[in-house]
Protein backbone atom coordinates (compact mmCIF):
# COMPACT_ATOMS: atom_id res chain seq x y z
CA UNK A 1 0.00 0.00 0.00
CA UNK A 2 1.63 3.50 -0.87
CA UNK A 3 0.87 6.31 1.30
CA UNK A 4 -0.65 8.83 -0.92
CA UNK A 5 0.62 12.20 0.40
CA UNK A 6 -1.51 14.37 -2.26
CA UNK A 7 -4.47 13.39 -0.10
CA UNK A 8 -3.97 15.94 2.67
CA UNK A 9 -1.37 17.76 1.00
CA UNK A 10 -2.08 18.82 -2.21
CA UNK A 11 1.03 21.81 -2.81
CA UNK A 12 3.64 19.37 -1.88
CA UNK A 13 5.94 19.70 -4.37
CA UNK A 14 8.88 17.49 -3.58
CA UNK A 15 8.98 14.75 -0.91
CA UNK A 16 11.28 11.72 0.42
CA UNK A 17 10.52 8.34 -0.26
CA UNK A 18 11.49 4.53 0.51
CA UNK A 19 11.65 2.62 -3.14
CA UNK A 20 9.71 -1.01 -2.06
CA UNK A 21 9.78 -2.44 -5.55
CA UNK A 22 11.28 -1.75 -8.94
CA UNK A 23 10.00 -3.85 -12.27
CA UNK A 24 11.13 -3.63 -15.87
CA UNK A 25 9.13 -3.53 -18.87
CA UNK A 26 11.08 -2.41 -22.48
CA UNK A 27 12.69 0.90 -21.94
CA UNK A 28 10.95 1.82 -18.84
CA UNK A 29 11.56 1.39 -14.89
CA UNK A 30 8.32 1.04 -12.87
CA UNK A 31 9.17 2.12 -9.46
CA UNK A 32 6.56 2.06 -6.46
CA UNK A 33 7.32 4.05 -3.78
CA UNK A 34 6.29 3.98 0.26
CA UNK A 35 4.40 7.15 -0.28
CA UNK A 36 4.13 9.10 -3.13
CA UNK A 37 3.16 12.85 -4.14
CA UNK A 38 2.91 11.94 -7.51
CA UNK A 39 -1.28 11.59 -8.19
CA UNK A 40 -2.37 8.63 -10.82
CA UNK A 41 -5.23 8.83 -13.46
CA UNK A 42 -8.27 8.48 -11.27
CA UNK A 43 -11.85 9.80 -10.78
CA UNK A 44 -11.25 11.82 -14.28
CA UNK A 45 -7.92 13.58 -13.39
CA UNK A 46 -4.92 12.88 -15.40
CA UNK A 47 -1.77 11.56 -13.43
CA UNK A 48 1.20 13.87 -12.26
CA UNK A 49 4.35 13.69 -13.96
CA UNK A 50 8.03 14.95 -12.50
CA UNK A 51 11.43 13.39 -11.30
CA UNK A 52 12.07 10.80 -9.37
CA UNK A 53 15.90 11.20 -8.41
CA UNK A 54 17.37 11.32 -11.85
CA UNK A 55 14.51 9.47 -13.15
CA UNK A 56 11.78 11.23 -15.66
CA UNK A 57 8.43 9.94 -14.54
CA UNK A 58 6.21 10.08 -17.35
CA UNK A 59 3.21 8.16 -16.08
CA UNK A 60 1.77 7.11 -12.45
CA UNK A 61 -0.92 4.34 -12.68
CA UNK A 62 -3.30 3.45 -9.92
CA UNK A 63 -2.70 -0.61 -9.04
CA UNK A 64 -5.80 -2.52 -7.98
CA UNK A 65 -3.43 -3.75 -4.84
CA UNK A 66 -3.18 -0.25 -3.59
CA UNK A 67 0.27 0.89 -4.66
CA UNK A 68 1.07 3.75 -7.05
CA UNK A 69 3.18 2.70 -10.12
CA UNK A 70 6.05 5.28 -11.11
CA UNK A 71 6.47 4.93 -14.88
CA UNK A 72 10.12 6.29 -15.57
CA UNK A 73 11.80 6.74 -18.64
CA UNK A 74 15.32 5.14 -19.12
CA UNK A 75 17.83 6.74 -21.81
CA UNK A 76 19.90 4.32 -23.59
CA UNK A 77 20.31 2.84 -27.17
CA UNK A 78 18.43 -0.45 -26.20
CA UNK A 79 17.50 -1.69 -22.69
CA UNK A 80 19.99 -4.26 -22.25
CA UNK A 81 22.74 -1.70 -21.88
CA UNK A 82 21.04 -0.29 -18.55
CA UNK A 83 22.68 -2.03 -15.16
CA UNK A 84 21.76 -1.50 -12.12
CA UNK A 85 24.74 0.68 -11.44
CA UNK A 86 23.41 2.98 -14.68
CA UNK A 87 20.16 3.52 -12.57
CA UNK A 88 21.65 4.23 -9.56
CA UNK A 89 18.23 3.07 -7.30
CA UNK A 90 17.84 -0.33 -5.48
CA UNK A 91 15.06 -1.83 -3.43
CA UNK A 92 15.25 0.36 -0.13
CA UNK A 93 17.03 3.53 -1.22
CA UNK A 94 15.56 6.13 0.07
CA UNK A 95 14.93 8.96 -3.42
CA UNK A 96 14.02 12.34 -3.83
CA UNK A 97 10.75 12.89 -5.89
CA UNK A 98 9.18 16.14 -6.92
CA UNK A 99 6.12 16.53 -9.34
CA UNK A 100 5.93 19.10 -11.82
CA UNK A 101 4.14 22.05 -10.33
CA UNK A 102 2.72 23.72 -13.52
CA UNK A 103 0.78 20.58 -14.37
CA UNK A 104 -0.47 19.84 -11.14
CA UNK A 105 -1.56 22.83 -10.00
CA UNK A 106 -3.20 23.27 -13.57
CA UNK A 107 -5.09 20.21 -12.90
CA UNK A 108 -6.51 21.57 -9.14
CA UNK A 109 -8.10 24.82 -11.42
CA UNK A 110 -9.50 22.69 -13.35
CA UNK A 111 -10.93 19.75 -10.91
CA UNK A 112 -11.91 22.61 -8.19
CA UNK A 113 -13.35 24.55 -10.96
CA UNK A 114 -15.77 21.62 -11.90
CA UNK A 115 -17.02 21.02 -8.35
CA UNK A 116 -17.57 24.44 -7.97
CA UNK A 117 -19.54 24.75 -11.64
CA UNK A 118 -21.29 21.13 -11.27
CA UNK A 119 -22.29 22.51 -7.60
CA UNK A 120 -24.27 25.71 -9.31
CA UNK A 121 -26.06 24.10 -11.93
CA UNK A 122 -27.43 21.75 -9.26
CA UNK A 123 -28.02 24.45 -6.29
CA UNK A 124 -29.71 26.62 -9.39
CA UNK A 125 -31.33 24.00 -11.59
CA UNK A 126 -31.07 20.60 -9.84
CA UNK A 127 -29.39 19.66 -12.52
CA UNK A 128 -26.88 16.91 -11.79
CA UNK A 129 -23.71 16.47 -13.47
CA UNK A 130 -23.34 13.05 -15.01
CA UNK A 131 -19.91 12.76 -16.09
CA UNK A 132 -16.39 14.94 -15.78
CA UNK A 133 -12.97 14.31 -17.82
CA UNK A 134 -9.99 16.72 -17.44
CA UNK A 135 -8.48 17.32 -20.75
CA UNK A 136 -5.27 18.58 -21.67
CA UNK A 137 -6.78 21.81 -23.26
CA UNK A 138 -10.17 21.87 -22.26
CA UNK A 139 -12.33 19.95 -19.67
CA UNK A 140 -15.77 19.15 -19.85
CA UNK A 141 -19.09 18.04 -17.56
CA UNK A 142 -21.96 16.34 -18.75
CA UNK A 143 -25.58 17.10 -17.37
CA UNK A 144 -28.65 15.83 -16.97
CA UNK A 145 -30.81 17.54 -19.06
CA UNK A 146 -30.27 20.29 -21.98
CA UNK A 147 -29.68 23.98 -20.45
CA UNK A 148 -30.53 27.27 -22.48
CA UNK A 149 -27.79 30.10 -22.88
CA UNK A 150 -29.33 31.92 -20.23
CA UNK A 151 -29.31 29.33 -17.64
CA UNK A 152 -25.64 28.33 -18.29
CA UNK A 153 -25.04 31.49 -18.20
CA UNK A 154 -26.76 32.09 -15.06
CA UNK A 155 -24.56 29.18 -13.60
CA UNK A 156 -21.51 30.67 -14.84
CA UNK A 157 -21.71 33.50 -13.18
CA UNK A 158 -22.87 31.90 -9.66
CA UNK A 159 -20.17 29.84 -10.04
CA UNK A 160 -17.59 32.79 -10.66
CA UNK A 161 -19.19 34.74 -7.68
CA UNK A 162 -18.35 31.57 -5.44
CA UNK A 163 -14.66 31.75 -7.22
CA UNK A 164 -14.15 35.96 -6.09
CA UNK A 165 -15.31 35.44 -2.89
CA UNK A 166 -12.38 33.27 -2.01
CA UNK A 167 -14.37 30.41 0.56
CA UNK A 168 -11.92 27.66 1.71
CA UNK A 169 -11.67 24.44 0.64
CA UNK A 170 -11.64 21.96 3.01
CA UNK A 171 -10.28 18.16 3.07
CA UNK A 172 -11.64 15.82 5.64
CA UNK A 173 -12.11 11.64 5.96
CA UNK A 174 -15.68 9.85 7.39
CA UNK A 175 -16.66 6.64 7.59
CA UNK A 176 -20.36 5.60 5.12
CA UNK A 177 -22.51 6.28 8.28
CA UNK A 178 -21.45 9.62 8.95
CA UNK A 179 -21.51 10.26 5.09
CA UNK A 180 -24.83 8.89 4.92
CA UNK A 181 -25.98 11.70 7.29
CA UNK A 182 -24.29 14.91 5.30
CA UNK A 183 -25.64 16.63 2.03
CA UNK A 184 -23.45 15.12 -0.21
CA UNK A 185 -24.08 16.72 -3.69
CA UNK A 186 -23.89 13.12 -5.52
CA UNK A 187 -24.25 9.77 -3.84
CA UNK A 188 -20.55 8.04 -3.18
CA UNK A 189 -19.68 5.16 -5.54
CA UNK A 190 -16.82 3.70 -3.37
CA UNK A 191 -17.64 2.14 0.28
CA UNK A 192 -15.62 2.37 3.40
CA UNK A 193 -14.00 5.63 4.43
CA UNK A 194 -14.45 8.51 2.14
CA UNK A 195 -12.76 11.29 1.37
CA UNK A 196 -14.57 14.66 1.57
CA UNK A 197 -14.30 18.04 -0.84
CA UNK A 198 -15.88 20.76 1.10
CA UNK A 199 -16.33 24.55 -0.72
CA UNK A 200 -17.85 26.28 2.10
CA UNK A 201 -21.12 26.76 2.24
CA UNK A 202 -21.34 25.70 -1.39
CA UNK A 203 -20.54 22.40 -2.11
CA UNK A 204 -19.93 18.51 -0.11
CA UNK A 205 -18.40 15.50 -2.30
CA UNK A 206 -16.74 12.74 -2.48
CA UNK A 207 -13.42 13.18 -4.36
CA UNK A 208 -10.18 11.79 -4.52
CA UNK A 209 -8.37 14.39 -6.33
CA UNK A 210 -6.21 17.59 -5.95
CA UNK A 211 -7.83 21.08 -5.20
CA UNK A 212 -7.01 24.34 -4.05
CA UNK A 213 -6.81 25.60 -1.03
CA UNK A 214 -9.21 28.54 -1.14
CA UNK A 215 -11.75 28.82 -4.09
CA UNK A 216 -9.74 31.84 -5.15
CA UNK A 217 -7.16 29.78 -6.68
CA UNK A 218 -9.40 28.84 -9.25
CA UNK A 219 -8.27 31.74 -10.97
CA UNK A 220 -11.90 31.97 -13.24
CA UNK A 221 -14.26 29.60 -14.66
CA UNK A 222 -15.04 30.27 -18.41
CA UNK A 223 -17.49 28.02 -20.52
CA UNK A 224 -16.27 27.61 -23.90
CA UNK A 225 -18.94 25.50 -25.67
CA UNK A 226 -22.00 23.16 -25.68
CA UNK A 227 -23.31 20.94 -27.08
CA UNK A 228 -26.14 18.20 -26.77
CA UNK A 229 -24.61 14.81 -25.53
CA UNK A 230 -26.93 11.53 -24.93
CA UNK A 231 -29.71 13.02 -24.05
CA UNK A 232 -28.24 15.83 -21.96
CA UNK A 233 -25.38 18.40 -22.53
CA UNK A 234 -21.92 18.65 -22.46
CA UNK A 235 -19.55 21.87 -21.60
CA UNK A 236 -16.68 22.84 -22.34
CA UNK A 237 -15.33 24.91 -19.72
CA UNK A 238 -12.03 26.46 -19.07
CA UNK A 239 -10.47 27.99 -15.21
CA UNK A 240 -7.32 29.51 -13.79
CA UNK A 241 -4.81 29.98 -16.51
CA UNK A 242 -6.04 27.93 -19.07
CA UNK A 243 -9.26 30.83 -19.02
CA UNK A 244 -6.41 33.34 -19.83
CA UNK A 245 -4.97 31.20 -22.40
CA UNK A 246 -8.52 30.79 -23.95
CA UNK A 247 -9.05 34.76 -23.63
CA UNK A 248 -5.75 35.64 -25.33
CA UNK A 249 -6.38 33.38 -28.18
CA UNK A 250 -10.00 34.93 -28.65
CA UNK A 251 -8.23 38.41 -28.23
CA UNK A 252 -5.23 37.82 -30.93
CA UNK A 253 -8.31 36.16 -33.53
CA UNK A 254 -10.20 39.17 -32.92
CA UNK A 255 -7.63 41.55 -33.34
CA UNK A 256 -6.24 40.07 -37.06
CA UNK A 257 -9.88 39.84 -38.21
CA UNK A 258 -10.55 43.24 -37.28
CA UNK A 259 -8.10 44.21 -38.77
CA UNK A 260 -8.65 42.21 -41.93
CA UNK A 261 -11.84 43.25 -42.87
CA UNK A 262 -11.78 46.98 -41.45
CA UNK A 263 -14.25 46.96 -38.71
CA UNK A 264 -15.21 47.21 -34.95
CA UNK A 265 -15.37 44.64 -32.78
CA UNK A 266 -18.87 44.90 -32.30
CA UNK A 267 -19.30 44.58 -35.94
CA UNK A 268 -17.51 41.34 -37.21
CA UNK A 269 -20.43 39.23 -37.41
CA UNK A 270 -22.38 41.13 -39.33
CA UNK A 271 -18.94 41.51 -41.49
CA UNK A 272 -18.37 38.12 -41.95
CA UNK A 273 -22.37 37.52 -43.19
CA UNK A 274 -21.59 40.17 -45.95
CA UNK A 275 -18.08 38.35 -46.99
CA UNK A 276 -21.09 35.41 -47.02
CA UNK A 277 -23.33 36.87 -48.56
CA UNK A 278 -20.89 38.32 -51.92
CA UNK A 279 -18.76 35.13 -51.74
CA UNK A 280 -22.64 33.33 -52.85
CA UNK A 281 -23.50 35.90 -55.28
CA UNK A 282 -19.89 35.93 -56.65
CA UNK A 283 -19.99 32.14 -57.36
CA UNK A 284 -23.66 32.64 -58.77
CA UNK A 285 -22.52 34.68 -60.87
CA UNK A 286 -19.09 32.40 -61.94
CA UNK A 287 -21.55 29.31 -62.43
CA UNK A 288 -23.40 31.78 -65.13
CA UNK A 289 -20.12 32.71 -66.65
CA UNK A 290 -18.96 29.12 -66.81
CA UNK A 291 -22.74 27.54 -68.17
CA UNK A 292 -22.12 30.62 -70.58
CA UNK A 293 -17.96 29.64 -71.66
CA UNK A 294 -19.36 25.79 -71.86
CA UNK A 295 -21.27 26.77 -74.67
CA UNK A 296 -18.43 28.17 -76.93
CA UNK A 297 -15.82 25.41 -75.63
CA UNK A 298 -18.61 23.07 -76.72
CA UNK A 299 -18.51 24.35 -80.10
CA UNK A 300 -14.75 23.55 -80.42
CA UNK A 301 -15.08 19.82 -78.73
CA UNK A 302 -18.23 19.18 -81.00
CA UNK A 303 -16.12 20.16 -84.69
CA UNK A 304 -13.71 18.33 -83.78
CA UNK A 305 -15.29 15.02 -82.64
CA UNK A 306 -14.76 11.61 -84.19
CA UNK A 307 -17.23 10.07 -87.13
CA UNK A 308 -18.52 6.71 -85.87
CA UNK A 309 -21.06 4.70 -87.85
CA UNK A 310 -23.92 5.69 -85.52
CA UNK A 311 -22.74 9.11 -83.85
CA UNK A 312 -19.77 11.45 -83.58
CA UNK A 313 -17.94 10.62 -80.45
CA UNK A 314 -16.03 13.16 -78.17
CA UNK A 315 -13.90 11.87 -76.38
CA UNK A 316 -10.93 14.59 -74.47
CA UNK A 317 -9.02 15.12 -71.21
CA UNK A 318 -10.36 18.51 -69.98
CA UNK A 319 -8.30 20.36 -67.29
CA UNK A 320 -11.59 21.24 -65.31
CA UNK A 321 -13.91 20.92 -62.27
CA UNK A 322 -16.64 17.88 -62.48
CA UNK A 323 -19.30 20.94 -62.40
CA UNK A 324 -17.65 22.62 -65.36
CA UNK A 325 -17.07 19.08 -67.14
CA UNK A 326 -20.68 17.81 -66.77
CA UNK A 327 -21.89 21.74 -68.30
CA UNK A 328 -19.60 21.10 -71.21
CA UNK A 329 -21.07 17.60 -71.68
CA UNK A 330 -24.49 18.73 -71.32
CA UNK A 331 -24.11 21.57 -73.74
CA UNK A 332 -22.68 18.87 -76.56
CA UNK A 333 -25.25 16.92 -76.26
CA UNK A 334 -28.43 19.41 -76.80
CA UNK A 335 -27.03 18.57 -80.54
CA UNK A 336 -28.06 15.37 -82.35
CA UNK A 337 -26.06 12.22 -82.73
CA UNK A 338 -23.29 12.85 -80.45
CA UNK A 339 -21.57 10.31 -77.32
CA UNK A 340 -19.44 12.45 -75.42
CA UNK A 341 -16.62 11.66 -72.69
CA UNK A 342 -14.79 14.10 -70.68
CA UNK A 343 -12.30 13.61 -68.23
CA UNK A 344 -10.00 15.50 -66.13
CA UNK A 345 -6.12 15.50 -66.59
CA UNK A 346 -6.33 15.94 -62.22
CA UNK A 347 -5.47 13.09 -60.41
CA UNK A 348 -7.29 10.51 -59.66
CA UNK A 349 -9.97 10.91 -62.55
CA UNK A 350 -13.22 12.46 -62.93
CA UNK A 351 -15.12 11.63 -65.60
CA UNK A 352 -18.34 12.29 -67.33
CA UNK A 353 -20.14 10.57 -70.17
CA UNK A 354 -23.40 11.88 -71.95
CA UNK A 355 -25.56 10.95 -74.82
CA UNK A 356 -27.70 12.45 -77.03
CA UNK A 357 -31.48 11.57 -77.03
CA UNK A 358 -31.39 9.70 -80.18
CA UNK A 359 -27.81 8.28 -79.55
CA UNK A 360 -28.66 4.23 -77.90
CA UNK A 361 -25.63 3.76 -76.10
CA UNK A 362 -25.80 4.17 -72.50
CA UNK A 363 -23.88 6.74 -70.37
CA UNK A 364 -24.13 4.84 -67.10
CA UNK A 365 -23.26 1.42 -68.64
CA UNK A 366 -20.04 2.77 -69.70
CA UNK A 367 -18.57 4.65 -66.53
CA UNK A 368 -19.49 1.07 -64.86
CA UNK A 369 -17.23 -0.50 -67.42
CA UNK A 370 -14.62 2.24 -66.28
CA UNK A 371 -14.83 1.58 -62.75
CA UNK A 372 -14.57 -1.97 -62.98
CA UNK A 373 -11.18 -1.69 -64.20
CA UNK A 374 -10.10 1.34 -63.03
CA UNK A 375 -12.25 1.53 -59.60
CA UNK A 376 -13.91 4.82 -58.07
CA UNK A 377 -17.42 5.64 -57.58
CA UNK A 378 -19.95 7.22 -59.68
CA UNK A 379 -23.48 6.51 -61.19
CA UNK A 380 -26.27 8.45 -63.04
CA UNK A 381 -29.19 7.65 -65.65
CA UNK A 382 -28.09 6.20 -69.42
CA UNK A 383 -28.34 9.98 -70.22
CA UNK A 384 -26.04 11.10 -68.14
CA UNK A 385 -23.17 9.64 -65.59
CA UNK A 386 -20.63 11.14 -63.55
CA UNK A 387 -17.93 9.41 -61.40
CA UNK A 388 -14.33 10.16 -59.62
CA UNK A 389 -11.49 8.50 -57.72
CA UNK A 390 -10.71 6.79 -61.34
CA UNK A 391 -6.54 5.36 -60.57
CA UNK A 392 -5.41 5.20 -64.35
CA UNK A 393 -3.55 8.07 -66.69
CA UNK A 394 -6.49 9.78 -68.73
CA UNK A 395 -5.27 8.37 -71.86
CA UNK A 396 -5.77 4.70 -70.97
CA UNK A 397 -9.08 5.69 -69.55
CA UNK A 398 -10.58 6.92 -72.79
CA UNK A 399 -8.62 4.32 -74.40
CA UNK A 400 -10.87 1.68 -72.26
CA UNK A 401 -13.91 3.57 -73.30
CA UNK A 402 -13.25 3.54 -77.08
CA UNK A 403 -12.92 0.09 -76.84
CA UNK A 404 -15.71 -0.63 -75.09
CA UNK A 405 -17.90 1.27 -77.76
Amino acid sequence: MTHRLYYTDPYLRAFEATVARLDRRDDRLLVTLDRTAFYPTSGGQPFDTGRLGALTVIDAVDEEDGTVTHVTELKAESPEQLSSEDLQLRTGDVVHGEIDWARRFDHMQQHSGQHVLSAAFDKLFAVRTVSFHLGSVVSTIDLAREMSPAEIDAAESEANRIVWEDRPVTVRFVDAEEAARLPLRKEPVREGTLRLIEVEGFDLSACGGTHVARTGGIGAIAVASWERFKGGQRLEFLCGGRALGGYRQLRDAMTASVRLLSVLPAELPAAIERLQADTKEQRRAMDGLQRDLAWYRADELAAGAEKTATFRLVARVVDAEASVLKALATAIVARPGFLVALVSSSTPVLAVIARSADVGVSSQELLASLMAQFGGRGGGRPELAQGGGLAAPADAILAALRAAI
